[in-house]
């Protein structure tokens, strides 16, 4: 009888135990490249993130590229993120510019009574430079958010 107390017990703490915490990450991730010739020039890069906690994600990403040769410089941007899980989602995304000077901003946030995920992302072409940064962060009542930075410049 005695070894079923301490089984009960045990069970009891494991399952307390579980109900404290709930697991939170966040994550950020970049590249980018440039080249160089008597030509002309290129340069492509990005970051992307994302963030989750208690039901709860949102994730962001931006990408762009440039290229300078002897007929003018062509560019391009994209840059997009989604939310879900929570009672109250939204996400916005934002281009404007030129080939010579682009920006594009995304931000996405999940949240559910106190636990949110966050993550913003903000990517530009100014030059014949590309630079991305990516910031996302998870965060539940009780403690500090979990964050993760992320960025990129193809410049010198």
């Amino acid at each position: 009888m005695r070894a079923m107390k301490t089984i009960f017990l045990a069970g009891t703490l494991v399952l307390g135990a579980g109900s404290l915490a709930l697991a939170q990450s966040a994550s950020t991730v970049g590249s980018g490249g440039a080249s160089s010739t008597p030509s002309g020039s290129s340069a492509t890069g990005g970051t992307g993130g994302s963030a989750a906690v208690g039901g709860t994600s949102a994730s962001t990403l931006g990408l762009g590229g440039t290229s300078n040769g002897e007929n003018g410089t062509s560019s391009t941007l994209g840059t997009g993120g989604s939310a879900a899980g929570g009672t109250r989602d939204t996400s916005s995304s934002k281009l404007h510019g030129n080939a010579n000077n682009m920006n594009g901003m995304s931000k996405a946030r999940a949240q559910d009574k106190g636990i949110w995920s966050d993550s913003k992302t903000h990517t530009k072409i100014h030059k014949g430079e590309v630079s991305s940064r990516t910031k996302s962060m998870a965060h539940e009542p009780g403690g500090p958010p979990v964050k993760s930075t992320t960025g990129i410049n193809t410049g010198q």
